[in-house]
């Protein structure tokens, strides 16, 4: 809370993942969006379709909800029953299919039985994710290029493993600075211990958010 109070302003969205909802399940996205902030809730649901179904169902209901994780590997009827359980109102969270986790590289994928690289399997992924009616996708800075190719301008990406160029890499393989994410094209960008592990995280947001508008404005001079 002492966080999510200091980021008010420099942070567009607050990420609520796996390790925060279980310790404080549903009460900490409602005190958190009684701050004001939007939430993007990263629980990468994947399970049978009626389970899945079940829980976008209790989460579309929680306040200030933007956008919902669900894991593209789960198959298509899983993704569908969660498009449809997320229901019809504008104003609806927008679901995205998680493709492949930004820790993972080609020699993990192989031991889990993915063949092709990172690259192939994500935009593949991403193509079976608007199949099934999902708003867009989750994946690293390498793919946007060739997922937003596939998928068209209106499908949303959203880039993990952002990091910039004076951080540490931690647990990520497949990575890129704020400005490198937003020139190939991502609508929305992750970062984590950039920001809660500084000494000064408002600062290091609004250097962050600094960085992201500048490539922004030269995205857009670039663009036809």
């Amino acid at each position: 809370m002492a966080l999510a109070r200091k980021l008010r302003g420099p942070a567009g969205l607050m990420k609520i993942g796996s390790q925060l909802f279980t310790a404080e399940g549903p009460q900490a996205v409602e005190r958190i969006a009684a701050l004001g902030h939007s939430i993007f809730l990263d629980l990468k649901y994947h399970d049978i379709p009626n389970t899945v179904a079940s829980a976008v169902r209790a989460a579309v209901s929680l306040p200030k909800l933007r956008l919902l994780t669900i894991h593209t590997s789960g198959g298509l009827a899983m993704m569908r029953a969660a498009r449809e359980a997320a229901g019809t109102r504008k104003s609806r969270p927008k679901l995205l299919g998680v493709t492949i986790l930004t820790s993972m590289d080609a020699e993990e994928m192989a031991r889990v039985g993915y063949e092709g690289s990172p690259a192939i399997r994500a935009v593949e992924l991403a193509k079976l994710a608007k199949q099934a009616g999902l708003d867009g996708a989750v994946a690293s800075i390498h793919e946007v290029r060739a997922i937003r190719e596939a998928c068209g301008p209106e499908f949303i990406l959203l880039v993990g493993g952002v990091r910039p160029a004076t951080s540490a890499t931690n647990d990520q393989s497949r990575i890129g600075t704020p400005a490198e994410a937003v020139m190939a094209g991502a609508d929305y960008l992750v970062v984590g211990r950039p920001i809660t592990g500084a000494a000064d995280p408002r600062a290091a947001a609004r250097a962050i958010a600094k960085e992201i508008h500048s490539a922004a404005r030269e995205s857009r001079k670039a663009a036809p």
